[in-house]
C-alpha cells in the first residue's frame, strides 16, 4: 500500500494493488466536504481515470460515525454573513463539477455509504456506479431544514425514485436505512458492516462484481413500502399547501406527523424545493439538473433563510429558526421564480447546447 498524503490530510489518497482509495479524512465533522476536499477528489479521480493500474475507485470516510454529513454548512454560514457568499458559490461549481464526474466515471466507482450519508456526502456517493449500505447506513437529503434546496444532483435522484417517495424524501428531509435506500434507487447492495473491512480489501484485485457477489447479502426491510399509499397520493398535488393539506386529512397518523415535520421547514426552501423536483423531472440529464441546482444554490444565499437555518441548527443550535417569510401562502410565485432564472455570465454549464431559458 502506498499513501499520497499525511494522515492530516482532508482526503488521503491510497492504491491497494489496483485499487485507488478515497478516504474523506475529518471524522471529527463527520468528514463534511470542503473547497480543498472536493479539489483533491477531482484532482484523484482525473488521474485514476488515465491511469491503467487503478482498476477500481473506492470512496470511505475515516471515524465511526459516517462516510460524510454534508457540506462544511458552518463555513457557508460565515461566508455568507462576511462575504456574501462568493466562496460558497466557487464551491459548489467545483462540487457539482466533481458530482458529474463521478456519475460518468469510465471505472468502477465503490461508494461505502456507511453511517451518516447527507447532502453532499450523497452527492460523492450516490452517483457512484456500486454504492454499498450497511445495517448503520442514514441517508438524507435534509436542506430544507436549513433554508436551503436538496443540491449535488439530489433532485435528480429524488425524482427518479418510485412515485412520490423522492418528494417526501425532499420536502422533510427524512433519513432513510438501507432498506429504503436500496427502495428509493440510492444505492445497489448491502453489506453488513463487520464485513466492510474485508470486502474493500478484496477490491485489490478481484472484480468488482465478484466481489460484491461475495460480501452483499438481503437488506433488512424498509419502512418507506408501507406508506407508498398515502405518499403517492398526497405529494403528487401540485403545491407544497395542497400536499400539506392532504397528509393532515389522509386520516393516516403518519402522514399528519409528517404535515407537522414538514411546516418546521423553511417555508422558501418547501416551495423552490418542490418546483426544483417538478422542473427536473423533465430534464434528460444530471448535468442539466445541476446546471439548474446551481442556479438555485447561487440564489438561495441571497435569501435570509439559509444564514438563520444554518444559525439555529449548527450555530447557536437553539433548533428554534425564524423564517422569512414565516407562511408558506407568504412566499410568491415570482420568488420561487427568482431561483430558476438564468445567471448572466455566472451558468454552471455542464450541458452545453442546452438553451438555458429551458431549465
Amino acid at each position: 500500500m502506498s499513501t499520497a498524503d499525511s494522515d492530516e490530510a482532508p482526503v488521503l489518497l491510497r492504491t491497494h494493488g489496483r485499487a485507488g482509495h478515497i478516504v474523506l479524512n475529518r471524522p471529527r465533522a463527520i468528514n463534511a466536504l470542503n473547497h480543498a476536499m472536493v479539489r483533491l477528489m477531482d484532482d484523484a479521480l482525473a488521474a485514476w481515470e488515465r491511469d491503467d493500474a487503478v482498476a477500481t475507485v473506492v470512496l470511505t470516510g475515516a471515524g465511526e460515525r459516517g462516510l460524510c454529513a454534508g457540506g462544511d454548512i458552518r463555513s457557508i454560514h460565515d461566508d455568507i454573513r462576511a462575504g456574501g457568499g462568493a466562496a460558497s458559490v466557487g464551491f459548489w461549481r467545483d462540487e457539482y463539477r466533481l458530482n458529474a464526474r463521478i456519475a460518468r466515471f469510465p471505472k468502477p466507482y465503490v461508494a461505502v455509504m456507511d453511517g451518516i450519508v447527507m447532502g453532499g456526502g450523497v452527492g460523492v456517493s450516490a452517483h457512484g456506479s456500486v454504492r454499498i449500505v450497511t445495517e448503520r447506513s442514514r441517508i438524507a437529503m435534509p436542506e430544507t431544514g436549513i433554508g436551503f434546496v436538496p443540491d449535488v444532483g439530489g433532485t435528480y435522484l429524488l425524482t427518479r425514485t418510485p412515485g412520490e417517495l423522492g418528494t417526501h424524501l425532499a420536502l422533510t428531509g427524512s433519513a432513510v436505512g438501507a432498506g429504503d435506500a436500496l427502495l428509493c434507487g440510492l444505492a445497489d447492495h448491502y453489506v453488513p458492516s463487520e464485513r466492510l473491512p474485508r470486502f474493500t480489501a478484496a477490491l485489490a484485485e478481484a472484480n468488482v462484481h465478484e466481489v460484491v457477489a461475495e460480501y452483499a447479502t438481503t437488506a433488512p426491510e424498509g419502512e418507506l413500502a408501507a406508506h407508498r399509499e398515502w405518499i403517492d397520493s398526497c405529494y403528487s398535488a401540485d403545491s407544497v399547501e395542497e400536499i400539506v393539506d392532504r397528509l393532515y386529512t389522509s386520516g393516516d397518523r403518519a402522514a399528519k406527523e409528517t404535515a407537522e415535520t414538514i411546516l418546521g421547514k423553511s417555508p422558501t426552501s418547501l416551495k423552490v424545493t418542490l418546483a426544483a423536483l417538478r422542473r427536473a423531472r423533465a430534464l434528460a440529464s444530471l448535468e442539466q439538473v445541476l446546471d439548474q441546482e446551481y442556479r438555485v444554490s447561487a440564489t438561495a444565499i441571497t435569501a435570509p433563510d439559509m444564514v438563520e437555518g444554518i444559525r439555529a441548527q449548527v450555530v447557536d443550535k437553539d433548533r428554534d429558526p425564524h423564517w422569512s417569510p414565516a407562511e408558506l401562502t407568504q412566499v410568491s410565485d415570482a420568488e420561487v421564480a427568482r431561483h430558476f432564472a438564468p445567471r448572466d455570465g455566472d451558468e454552471l454549464g455542464l450541458a452545453p447546447g442546452t438553451d438555458p431559458r429551458c431549465l
